[in-house]
């Protein structure tokens, strides 16, 4: 029996990073939660039981991460200050030269999915939790920015932090 791929992206999932805030002036900042509107996909069957012994591929572009809402700060998130969060995400991540995030997936378990996760140029292990139910799959793993060499963004001379620990949360349908 031939293995079947499936094509996944933003028309039948979503994709979102859950960003926190660290340091003394936290309170001033805003927990973010950013979608990448532009990734893309493919998940081919294993013989077992999905999702087990399936292997993966996605592909985010950074140039399309957006804000999609930023709870918790003093003042409510203005469009200014969406406009901002993105610049300075594409300065961090360095979109001008590396402008994919990718995940490719080496193990596939019931209830887990190991791989290597790469963003700028750095691949680093990363453990997703799934959870499949019927033609539906959701995931979810917490990351460390500085594993990739990124330094966590701050403001107000280092007392407002983006925390290190960044939460992505996906969920698509098998067409």
């Amino acid at each position: 029996m031939a293995a079947r791929e499936h094509t996944i992206g933003p028309a039948d999932g979503r994709l979102l990073i859950k960003t926190g805030r660290s340091g003394l002036g936290r309170r001033a900042g805003h927990d973010l939660v950013l979608e990448a509107t532009r990734w893309s996909g493919t998940v081919t069957e294993g013989d077992g039981e999905p999702p087990a012994g399936a292997v993966a591929e996605v592909r985010v572009e950074v140039d399309g991460i957006r804000v999609r809402e930023g709870t918790g700060g003093v003042l409510p998130l203005s469009e200014q200050d969406r406009t901002e969060i993105v610049k300075n995400l594409r300065k961090v991540l360095r979109a001008d030269r590396h402008p994919e995030i990718v995940f490719r997936s080496t193990e596939t378990g019931p209830d887990r999915a190991t791989g290597q996760l790469t963003i700028m140029d750095r691949a680093e292990p990363v453990t997703l939790h799934l959870e499949v139910t019927d033609d539906r799959a959701r995931g979810s793993a917490v990351i460390r920015q500085t594993a990739w060499g990124i330094k966590p963004y701050s403001a107000m001379f280092g007392a407002l932090k983006l925390a290190d620990e960044v939460r992505v949360e996906f969920e698509f349908g098998a067409a």
